[in-house]
């Protein structure tokens, strides 16, 4: 089984230091929740990043100040912005910090309920849009799907020539308005993804662990951080991001499964060595 490629979603845009005083808002404490991470295992920085009260951005000004924060400490990690953003925000906004021409970015391939009121709107044209930009900058696109109808999207437009293969997939589970966080369901996903193609597993909240787990022995690889969630164990707050990694590190090395180097998982991705 190929080695195990952990990416630490180090911040997102919902969660607070209300939810854990830990989460980092400026450029400094994202870069040391990065740092954290790296040296922790994690081959992959999933960033979103803050203003330093905490509000969420897609300025391009304030990714690039945060990757050359993080590529100051961490020099061959591979950062992977998210172009989701945060709720209600324009494709021109999510797009921005595509234009720094990353080694890798997000891609929603779906509208899904995120609670309340709160719709994450991805309509066919968006993805085509996001698809066709990331081809042409040469970024390979991290395929994020909340539920199955999400993977016959990307598929569909892989066919018409917006995603090249072969293509990467997050599978998002345990959302409100998502596919739920089972065994069943996360088999049921891996077996609908296309021969050639890798896939990585992010449980939400309760879930990160237990489905992190199962991802290590399904050959998939994982996703923790606390944009999923905040919790090393239950009641008890993670005291960073590099805490999250190593517990996965631990479970992964427990199972006999050994943990990629950013170089290795450059490889297993079919990114280009730097």
């Amino acid at each position: 089984m190929e080695k195990l490629i952990i990416t630490a979603a180090i911040c997102g845009a919902e969660v607070t230091k209300k939810h854990n005083i830990n989460v980092p808002y400026t450029v400094e404490e994202i870069a040391k929740e990065a740092q954290l991470a790296y040296e922790a295992g994690a081959s992959i920085i999933h960033l979103h990043v803050r203003n330093d009260d905490g509000t969420p951005t897609q300025d391009i000004n304030r990714f690039k100040q945060c990757i050359d924060a993080i590529k100051e400490r961490c020099k061959d990690v591979i950062i992977q912005p998210s172009t989701g953003g945060a709720v209600g925000m324009s494709n021109e906004e999510r797009l921005q910090p595509i234009y720094l021409k990353p080694e890798m970015a997000t891609l929603d391939c779906g509208t899904c309920n995120f609670g309340g009121d709160d719709i994450f709107v991805n309509t066919e044209n968006t993805i085509k849009e996001f698809g066709q930009k990331m081809l042409k900058l040469g970024i390979k696109p991290e395929l994020e799907v909340f539920d199955k109808g999400m993977i016959d999207m990307a598929i569909r437009l892989h066919n018409k020539g917006y995603i090249k293969a072969p293509m990467h997939y997050n599978f998002v589970l345990g959302v409100n308005g998502g596919i739920s966080a089972t065994a069943r369901d996360l088999v049921f996903m891996a077996e609908s993804i296309p021969k050639g193609s890798t896939f990585t597993v992010t449980g939400i909240g309760k879930n990160q662990f237990p489905m992190a787990a199962l991802s290590i022995v399904m050959g998939g690889h994982v996703r923790v951080g606390f944009e999923d969630n905040v919790y090393i164990s239950k009641g008890v707050l993670a005291k960073s991001n590099g805490e999250l990694v190593d517990k996965v590190v631990k479970i992964s090395r427990e199972l006999g499964r050994e943990i990629a180097s950013p170089q290795e998982a450059r490889k297993i991705l079919g990114l280009k060595e730097c």
